[in-house]
């Protein structure tokens, strides 16, 4: 049975170019870490632990996620729907397909690090996670996303409130308390043990045995997600001896493993039911919510509406709660209160601070201007119906370019405004002038323009931007960070997100506004030329691939 979906992904025309493009990506980025810890030695080995799995975590999203979540848009679905194949098996098929293209995709890092270790700069062992855990937690994203993607409207609702609450939680408990929750727990404890020997027998003994029972138990599972996410065992992984680190590896390993067989099980079974839901069941919005008002731009409305579909509030949620925090610790300086912890603030501070953070969020509001093939288009087959009906109208460049754009702004702005608040904060705290704030903020306003102007060109191809959105939102930040670590800030600020970083990080000169002005430069010239072209080449596209014989 698997023979068939195997061949199917081998012999598709864009899956392979997506394929391919993510080797060259993943092979770019992994050299250009390696480079850097072949030139520092073993101080650079944490970092690109942390990278490996950060790129692994992107590439599950991409590679897994992008196609289960968009296979049920398709109506060509249901043919598999009603054959003797189930359901579920159609999932796990396509799921283990997924999966391959995944290990391949981080194998072929292999050589690279091979070759650290042939020099010396990485022990052998370190291959296993290094290779094993990006693979393990790209595919939990990947299968989280679609799982997310599946369920019902009511129960997404409920999760996004659910997740709300605890990053409320998380930010109170773990960031502005931190490092001082074991000593407030302590003295909850000790105040319950006196509890009960106050009270002897009776309510008062038990509620004190309930107090102290509680904290232990709350601290023992916050220091253990603090201890044991994947993150954190990588970090100790590449800082400890791997004899002091391997349970852990194996024990998260372990239940990784697990959740990718309980994400699996879930979205299998929720297959058919989430394509009945999207072809043949109405979707009644109860709440009356003001859908807005389509006006003269019937294309952008309806762009809008469809990257509402999946807001993404959860992670705009957790950025912004931090940003906020952080910019309140920067305004407060020396009058931060003691009770409060400032642990994560001081790391931040030691790895490059609000310019980091903010260029950062920068990079973030961009990726919707990147990636905009999914915008507007599952795969080749919904981009064909979609050009036969609006090519027929009176539809121009400049009405798919105001579509595209107001739909990625309306994705990205949020990180864009919390990236604000942290420059206006920094100025206030004296650490930024307003000349600085200004070029930052600039430099940001053109490397959206950038990336969009971009983005649009490879819709108007019909090029699938995976590839490309990878290298802009990954490959250039790791560019800039790596010539910025090699003594070379002036050539990373030629760089995009350079730019935008040492806007904040050096006081103003001659160089810094020169990456700002370079990337506006390319982003007239890209936006003019892809808006001159724009028509042609999608008719161009729809002639090519109307009637053909597609593969996926």
């Amino acid at each position: 049975m698997l023979g068939p979906f195997f061949s199917l992904a081998m012999l598709s025309i864009s899956r392979q170019k997506a394929f391919r493009s993510a080797v060259i990506v993943h092979l770019v980025l992994v050299g250009a870490v390696a480079l850097a810890v072949y030139n520092r030695g073993p101080s650079s080995v944490p970092v690109m632990g942390q990278f490996l799995l950060v790129a692994g975590i992107v590439e599950g999203a991409v590679l897994i996620g992008w196609r289960l979540t968009q296979m049920p848009k398709s109506q060509a679905l249901e043919f598999l729907l009603v054959s003797p194949l189930r359901p579920r098996r159609v999932f796990i098929a396509e799921t283990l397909v997924g999966l391959a293209r995944l290990a391949l995709v981080t194998l072929a890092g292999l050589p690279i690090l091979a070759l650290l270790v042939l020099f010396s700069r990485l022990e052998l062992l370190d291959l296993g996670p290094f290779l094993l855990m990006p693979f393990t937690w790209g595919a939990i994203t990947g299968l989280g996303l679609t799982v997310w993607a599946y369920e019902p409207l009511r129960i997404r609702r409920i999760g996004e409130r659910a997740a709300i609450v605890l990053i409320v939680f998380y930010l109170v408990i773990g960031v502005l308390v931190g490092e001082k929750l074991p000593y407030y727990l302590t003295t909850i404890s000790r105040w319950g043990l006196q509890q009960q020997g106050e009270t002897g027998e009776g309510p008062g003994r038990w509620f004190g045995w309930l107090v102290v029972y509680l904290s232990s138990l709350f601290h023992g599972g916050f220091e253990g997600m603090h201890l044991n996410n994947p993150f954190a065992v990588m970090d100790q992984w590449t800082r400890l001896a791997a004899r002091r680190a391997i349970d852990g590896m194996i024990g998260l390993e372990i239940f990784a493993a697990s959740v990718v067989g309980l994400l699996m099980w879930r979205a299998s079974g929720r297959l058919k039911e989430h394509f009945q839901e999207r072809h043949y069941r109405p979707i009644l919005d109860p709440t009356n919510q003001n859908r807005g008002i389509i006006g003269e731009r019937p294309l952008s409305w309806w762009a809008v509406r469809r990257v509402s579909e999946y807001s993404g509030r959860v992670n705009l949620w957790l950025a912004g709660g931090f940003g906020l925090l952080y910019a309140a610790f920067l305004v407060a300086g020396d009058q931060w209160p003691d009770w409060m912890g400032m642990r994560v603030f001081q790391i931040l501070e030691h790895v490059g601070g609000v310019s980091v953070v903010a260029t950062g969020l920068v990079v973030l509001a961009a990726v919707p201007a990147a990636f905009q093939y999914g915008l507007w288009d599952s795969n080749n087959q919904d981009r064909c119906r979609r050009l036969e009906l609006l090519l027929l109208t009176g539809l121009d460049a400049s009405d798919y370019w105001d579509a595209a754009a107001a739909a990625a702004w309306r994705r990205g702005r949020g990180y864009f405004f919390i990236a604000c608040i942290l420059w206006t904060a920094a100025f206030l705290a004296g650490r930024m002038d307003l000349l600085q704030v200004f070029g930052a903020f600039s430099a940001s306003v053109v490397l959206w323009g950038l990336y969009f102007a971009v983005g649009f060109r490879a819709f108007s191809r019909g090029t699938q931007a995976n590839g490309l959105g990878s290298i802009l939102t990954l490959g250039l930040p790791l560019l800039a960070m790596g010539l910025t670590r090699a003594g070379s800030p002036a050539m990373a600020a030629l760089v995009p997100p350079g730019s935008v970083y040492y806007a904040t990080d050096q006081p103003p000169g001659a160089l810094w506004p020169a990456g700002a002005v370079l990337s506006g430069v390319l982003a007239l010239l890209w936006s003019r030329h892809a808006l001159k072209h724009c028509d042609q080449e999608l008719r161009q596209w729809y002639d090519l691939n109307h009637g053909s014989k597609l593969l996926d």
